[in-house]
């Protein structure tokens, strides 16, 4: 065979090669995604207040409209040290190595190298051997690789679905920064809570200590009965009582703090050696409005990534319906050498590095499964049907993050009410606890008034504790259903298990610590 009539073949794989690779470039099976409309409206139904502000929100950090040092240094904290929002982060890690495997796939799916040295030896009886070497090793070193070419748009669906859930990832750690910080914020009021309800049960076990010796004196003295001692005595010990629950309750919040923060139970004295107050909330508030949801929400963003992935997945489903192409080749070379020969000092593997032992076979291949019997279409179905959910779910995840905000707003509304008007129970009760207490003095009432005024005290007194909690409770929940917290995006995980990672693991450039969704990964794994 002539040197011209060999090159014909390897002529027309080459531009066989050529015409697949360019109309690789144009071929995308399956639907492209449209982002679903929204089902808001352009304002909030229950924001008609001069509290709240449809302006956009100047500060995304919410709880530094608190203006409390040490709610702000608590959430500093956990941003940093929750094992929640670790794991979190570690997910970014992993999606983003995904989406290396799946850059990866566009490229020769297979290579190889591989070598062996074999020795043989035939039966001298069998068949067919009488002229051969029955004895001998053989030598081969080679290389082979298999592309399939990405013509129906396989391996770019693969990539849009990896970089949806890469996407996804990001978005989930910006929810769990939220979440880290709500959870933060709420227990941290639920401690000061407790410190003001123990504040004014101190106030109100000494006011009713006094009530209750003034009481005893006169019973001493002939001047009243035993039974205004008792029920004095009673209302007294009562109160009391709610002490010990009260100081377990603020030991068990502190107990979930210090969770909350990465660190064990016996750290949690350290975090609030002081008592406060309970955080103020502002007058008025920026709210935004309802298109905003849609940017600042994670967990919708969450929602259309799931729908995106889901998009692709429709795709790569639909490739198989065609066939696939490939290219596959390989290069080696192979030698044998006799036993003998070997045995006596000769060496075989000298015989690999010759030109005529040099081996190799190329050319393209396509795979068609025509016949599957409907299990390629279903399939098809199968992640169409999950799309449709998707889509639905995204359309739900926006109505249920715009109900939240709207309860939210009703929520603190009322608490602002209910405050103002417990505010002025409060003053009322404490006004008729000093005249019943004046008029018992002075013979004009008996000691049951006393007992039911300073009864009524308390009870006010705990009811505006509860609405002056309800309402910065409220402000957090307003500001989560807002989805407002994650702008600052934390460090995705500690720089120490960065070090551990490193340390084990070959991890590339892929361990940056910051979180984006436009930071994606184009190094291919494989």
């Amino acid at each position: 065979m002539s040197k011209a009539t060999r090159i014909r073949p390897v002529a027309a794989t080459a531009c066989l090669v050529a015409s697949l690779i360019v109309m690789t470039a144009c071929t995308t099976v399956g639907p492209d995604y449209v982002r679903p409309e929204s089902p808001l409206g352009p304002d909030w139904y229950q924001a008609e207040s001069s509290a709240f502000a449809t302006s956009e929100q100047q500060e995304s950090e919410w709880w530094h409209l608190f203006g409390d040092s040490d709610l702000d240094r608590l959430i500093a904290m956990a941003l940093v040290s929750n094992n929640t929002l670790e794991i979190a982060g570690l997910r970014v890690f992993e999606s983003r190595a995904q989406l290396g495997i799946a850059t990866g796939l566009q490229y020769p799916q297979t290579q190889v190298m591989a070598g062996a040295a074999t020795a043989l030896s035939a039966s001298e009886g069998a068949a067919n051997t009488a002229a051969g070497d029955l004895d001998y090793l053989q030598f081969n070193l080679g290389v082979s690789a298999s592309w399939e070419i990405d013509f129906w748009g396989r391996y770019r669906r693969g990539i849009q679905a990896a970089d949806a859930i890469y996407r996804q990832s990001v978005a989930t750690h910006d929810q769990a920064t939220i979440l880290v910080a709500a959870q933060v914020a709420i227990v941290y009021l639920t401690i000061r809570t407790i410190e003001e309800q123990i504040r004014i049960t101190t106030d109100n076990i000494a006011s009713q200590q006094r009530s209750y010796d003034i009481v005893d004196v006169q019973f001493r003295n002939g001047d009243t009965s035993e039974l205004d001692v008792l029920q004095a005595k009673t209302l007294l010990l009562s109160t009391q009582a709610t002490m010990p629950a009260l100081a377990a309750q603020l030991e068990q919040s502190l107990h979930a703090l210090a969770a909350l923060l990465g660190l064990p139970p016996d750290a949690a004295a350290t975090l609030l050696p002081d008592r406060g107050p309970i955080p103020a909330v502002p007058e008025q508030l920026a709210i935004g409005i309802p298109a905003d949801l849609l940017r600042q929400r994670p967990d919708v963003r969450e929602a259309e990534y799931l729908a995106m992935a889901a998009n692709a997945s429709v795709g790569l489903a639909s490739v198989d319906l065609y066939p696939s192409f490939s290219l596959n080749g390989s290069l080696g070379v192979v030698a044998a050498d006799n036993t003998n020969t070997t045995r006596s000092g000769a060496t075989g593997i000298d015989a690999l590095f010759r030109g005529d032992s040099l081996t190799w076979s190329a050319g393209p291949a396509f795979v068609w499964p025509f016949f599957n019997y409907g299990r390629i279409r279903n399939n098809v179905r199968v992640q169409d049907a999950r799309l449709q959910q998707a889509l639905t779910g995204y359309r739900e995840t926006v109505l249920q993050a715009a109900r939240e905000v709207e309860d939210a707003i009703v929520g603190l509304n009322g608490a602002r009410a209910q405050h103002e008007l417990l505010k002025q129970t409060v003053d009322v009760a404490n006004r008729a606890t000093e005249v019943a207490m004046l008029r018992y003095k002075e013979g004009f009432a008996g000691y049951q008034r006393v007992l039911d005024a300073q009864t009524a005290l308390f009870a006010q007194q705990g009811r505006l504790v509860s609405s002056k909690s309800n309402m910065a409770t409220s402000l957090v929940s307003l500001y989560l259903a807002l989805g407002g917290g994650w702008q600052a995006r934390p460090a995705l995980v500690r720089d120490a298990t960065i070090e551990t990672m490193q340390e084990r693991s070959n991890w590339g450039d892929l361990l940056d610590n910051t979180a984006s969704e436009d930071a994606r990964n184009t190094e291919a794994e494989q």
